[in-house]
């Protein structure tokens, strides 16, 4: 006689669905789903397989924890945690941009596997509800600055502020770009803010990141999760 641990809570499954289903090599009792066939294990020791351990790592990117403080907390290999950020940020898409809005556009420089190799961040944040719209990382070129640029330029952008630097003299449409005093004054701010959570954004520290790839899976459930 097989007895059961409850409902699966994979599928919309019966009442008592879930039966025996032998053992794992570390001896903890297995269950296997009569509807969808799927397994689980009563006790996990392997802390990653949790159902609610992406959650956290979301809530603590975005509060600014390093990767080895996340995975003492959440008592996962740091290994681990660097592929379930990757995997999280593929997940998450670029949100919608709203037509004929005004943004500001900047850069911060950063670096990447060394404290020698400068890279950029560039990113827009729409001016009235402060939220970023769209960001690209690498070098301070026309073709990292157009990544951003051609996202508003679909938007029917009414207003792009920047600051003086001269490549957007010819990326955007002077009937569109502005250069005013304190018209970045919000992404400025938010510059300061990205850094203070942040320590791998920061300009004196230790904490630089190691990859691009996960500098930008970061960005990505920073900004957009």
């Amino acid at each position: 006689m097989t007895l059961s641990m409850g409902s699966c809570f994979r599928c919309v499954g019966e009442i008592m669905c879930m039966i025996k289903y032998g053992k794992t090599k570390s001896g903890n009792q297995r269950y296997i789903c009569k509807r969808c066939k799927r397994t689980k294990v009563e006790n996990y020791v392997y802390q990653a397989y949790k159902p609610d351990t992406d959650k956290n790592i979301i809530q603590f990117t975005k509060e600014g924890l390093g990767i080895r403080s996340t995975s003492r907390i959440l008592r996962i290999s740091t290994t681990t945690l660097l592929k379930r950020i990757v995997s999280i940020a593929k997940n998450i898409n670029q949100p919608i941009i709203s037509i004929g809005k005004s943004y500001e556009v900047d850069e911060m420089r950063i670096y990447v596997r060394h404290k020698l190799n400068f890279i950029w961040l560039v990113y827009a944040l729409e001016k009235n509800s402060k939220k970023i719209v769209s960001f690209n990382v690498g070098k301070r070129t026309n073709k990292t600055l157009s990544r951003v640029l051609d996202t508003l330029k679909l938007s029917a952008a009414k207003k792009i502020f920047t600051d003086k630097l001269k490549n957007y003299k010819y990326l955007i449409d002077s009937k569109n770009h502005s250069v005013k005093r304190f018209g970045t004054n919000h992404i400025e701010r938010q510059n300061l803010t990205l850094r203070i959570h942040l320590k791998r954004l920061n300009r004196r520290t230790i904490c630089f990141s190691k990859s691009l790839i996960v500098l930008i899976s970061i960005l990505k459930i920073y900004f957009w999760s």
